[in-house]
């Protein structure tokens, strides 16, 4: 019986070994010189089987998507474990971004991060609050000591939660390159998700570039897809007849077993005739370049029709190193009268693929021109460029286009309310940039008394900021749009949730407020019970403002102060006695 035991437990063992190995080949194909190990990292949390939210490198609003987001069920508070040895070489608090966060340096030369935490583990969260008191700040960004709090594979750290500017229940999770700081794809690295589904291939679309910069007037023709189960064609088109140089864009998400939404893709290939002329993959990528996302795919059309496209071609400003197999930037010249093929593969993070087969016949008739485009300034997206008249200043530094910029300007009617100049129509919303531009304009007369109030604002009044100097208020938007001078006198609004003056809070966990401001946003907020600064939390999706009492407050009468100012130095004050 013993024998008999033995061999069915190697047989046993040998199964779930040649399971993994098999698992492991199906590992996605690495397109660079990078290797990873696959099994030094455990998954984050014990949920079964682990599903996404969100993949690595999936296109959100001005960013990759720089990690995998964990469901966890709708809910908060489930334990999240340290995937592997190392200390904790970051702790984070913020109002909007991550939320709570911790970052662990591992000895392989990677860093693990999760985000939007609900709670620290009770060791770290003491480290935090205590640097929270030190600094006199709910918000901190410390780096600890490497001896300070070790970790162990599998200790729990946090538990999973919704902070900072999450959407919903999740874990937020990342491995990173510690030296480079690039976010690399989990999945490359032994983090395994469940799929065995492949890629959804929604539309196709012909952009015709003649040599030209892309841009929003850039013609480009819609193909519909039909098929499924990995296999897909044009829908009632077999040949599409193309004349000039070209570019190609697809619609493409990707899903995985069980709970899954949309997901990114991994790698887009193009070939043309069986050779490679594009490749991006999602691999890993700097946060510096991030924003590039908005070259990646056609912008105008995000715009305009909310239709995530992603180009297959590169603008030539373009920083992303996610790009290889690259002929002429992607872009793809039919002048031969011939008939080509043209494929396109399309892979996710587990290596299932789906492909799109169509042919293209070179045709000298069917050439189609850009329309005519505005008379307007030549911006190379290689350099800085300025524009200036007695009004405005514009200001693009280099290294923030994508592509080169017919650059046009215009001026607008002073609008009524609360504006200090005209409207000043900078090119357009439809032009991404990397790192956004200075803008200047010039103040009226009738400013000289706010001039330290001043912003400057978008015409649906958001504010992006601004200085006073030498007569103008300068600002730094991301995003090219229509702006004019508003001030902000307003003091901020401070509303109690759960305390009034002389109310006996004995019972109560914490003290409870909303807070909010009209136009520059909130800049810092304190409290003080007996003169002390106390900690205060925020959460900034909900606008709460709360402090939980600890010992520092004992029973009795005691005195508390609330001071919240915006961007701008109004301050609003709130100040009552309680007991306790």
């Amino acid at each position: 019986m013993f024998k008999k035991n033995t061999c069915f437990q190697t047989l046993v063992s040998l199964f779930f070994f040649n399971t993994f190995l098999i698992t492991q080949s199906h590992a996605q194909q690495v397109f660079s010189n990078n290797t990873y190990p696959l099994t030094d990292f455990r998954q984050p949390l014990d949920i079964t089987p682990p599903a996404l939210a969100g993949s690595f490198g999936e296109l959100r609003a001005n960013h990759f998507h720089s990690g995998a987001d964990f469901r966890t069920n709708q809910r908060t508070g489930y334990p999240v474990y340290a995937t592997a040895d190392g200390y904790i070489s970051r702790l984070r608090v913020q109002n909007s971004g991550f939320g709570l966060a911790l970052y662990i340096n591992h000895p392989n030369g990677f860093t693990s991060v999760y985000g939007h935490l609900s709670r620290f583990n009770p060791k770290i969260a003491q480290v935090a609050k205590d640097l929270q008191y030190k600094n006199k700040s709910y918000e901190i960004d410390e780096f600890p000591a490497s001896d300070l709090i070790p970790i162990h594979k599998g200790d729990i750290i946090a538990y999973s939660g919704n902070t900072g500017s999450s959407g919903g229940p999740h874990l937020h999770f990342e491995l990173r390159n510690t030296r480079t700081e690039e976010t690399i794809n989990p999945q490359l690295l032994g983090i395994s998700i469940p799929d065995h589904i492949p890629p959804v291939i929604y539309a196709m679309y012909v952009y015709r570039l003649n040599g030209q910069s892309f841009n929003e007037f850039t013609p480009k023709q819609y193909f519909q897809v039909a098929g499924g189960n990995g296999k897909y064609n044009l829908n009632k088109v077999t040949t599409i007849n193309l004349n000039g140089e070209v570019g190609f864009g697809i619609t493409t998400t990707d899903r995985h077993d069980g709970q899954s939404g949309l997901n990114g893709v991994y790698s887009i290939e193009l070939f043309v005739d069986g050779k490679a002329v594009y490749t991006s993959a999602l691999e890993r990528f700097s946060f510096e370049n991030s924003r590039a996302i908005n070259s990646h795919i056609d912008y105008p059309a995000l715009m305009t029709q909310k239709r995530s496209i992603q180009k297959s071609f590169v603008d030539p400003g373009n920083p992303l190193k996610i790009y290889s197999n690259l002929a002429n930037s992607g872009r793809v010249t039919f002048n031969d009268d011939k008939l080509h093929q043209v494929r396109y593969l399309i892979t996710d993070s587990r290596g299932n693929q789906s492909t799109l087969n169509f042919n293209v016949q070179a045709s000298s008739g069917a050439s189609i021109n850009a329309p005519a485009q505005a008379s307007g300034i030549n911006f190379p997206y290689q350099n800085s460029n300025e524009y200036q008249n007695s009004e405005i200043k514009v200001i693009v530094p280099k290294g923030t286009l994508y592509n080169d910029l017919n650059f046009v300007y215009k001026r607008g009617a002073k609008p009524q309310g609360n504006a200090y100049s005209a409207v000043h129509h900078i090119q357009n919303n439809l032009t991404p940039l990397h790192v956004g531009f200075e803008l200047w304009i010039k103040a009226d007369s009738s400013l000289a008394k706010h001039q330290q109030k001043a912003v400057i604002v978008n015409t649906s009044r958001v504010s992006q900021g601004g200085i006073f100097e030498d007569g103008y208020i300068k600002a730094k938007p991301k995003n090219f749009g229509s702006f004019f001078i508003a001030i902000d006198t307003i003091s901020p609004t401070i509303v109690p949730v759960n305390i009034a003056n002389g109310k006996n809070m004995r019972g109560l966990a914490k003290i409870s407020f909303r807070i909010s401001d009209n136009l520059s946003g909130i800049k810092n907020f304190n409290g003080y019970i007996d003169g002390k600064w106390v900690l205060m939390e925020f959460d900034t999706k909900t606008a709460n403002l709360w402090h939980s009492f600890d010992e520092r407050t004992s029973p009795g009468k005691h005195t508390f102060e609330l001071l919240v100012s915006d961007m701008k130095d109004n301050v609003k004050r709130y100040a009552i006695e309680f007991y306790r």
